[in-house]
């Protein structure tokens, strides 16, 4: 049976895999919207949810797409792309030193971590979504997955 401190470190790289593999589709998805543009994904989102339109024309899900697609496409995405561009390239960033070991990387991400969660948290109370409170609470795991990684390496340097 494997230990309490190694399952916490399997958790630990589990976590900042997840991030890592987050931070690369958001990278992604920005760079995709920044070569195609904000028009094409929404005639995608047309495309993609006409199936499920047709079957079942009280679909939510399909319908808040469209809607969401629209908005996007009828509104300056800017902020969109770079916020997708700096935020993915961000967490790649972390997730690459948090596997190299670095310890500078701890407290970096302890900012990076609480600041995403500040974020999440006052869009919140703005407007309550389950997706983003997901979201929170997985960054909230990841912080304490990296506080607990750092205070295991502090305690090994001595």
């Amino acid at each position: 049976m494997p230990s309490r401190r190694t399952l916490m470190h399997r958790a630990y790289q589990v976590a900042i895999a997840i991030k890592g593999l987050d931070g690369a589709i958001e990278f992604l998805a920005g760079l995709f919207i920044a070569l195609v543009g904000s028009r094409q994904v929404y005639h995608f989102a047309i495309w993609a949810t006409a199936p499920e339109i047709a079957r079942h024309p009280e679909s939510h899900a399909a319908h808040a797409i469209r809607h969401g697609a629209y908005n996007f496409a009828h509104h300056s995405h800017r902020f969109a792309i770079i916020y997708l561009l700096t935020h993915g390239l961000l967490k790649i960033g972390l997730v690459v030193n948090l596997f190299l070991e670095n310890m500078w990387i701890f407290p970096a991400s302890v900012v990076v971590l609480l600041g995403f969660i500040a974020f999440m948290t006052a869009k919140l109370v703005a407007h309550w979504s389950p997706w983003l409170f997901a979201f929170a609470l997985f960054d909230t795991l990841t912080l304490a997955l990296v506080l607990n990684e750092w205070r295991v390496r502090l305690a090994q340097r001595k």
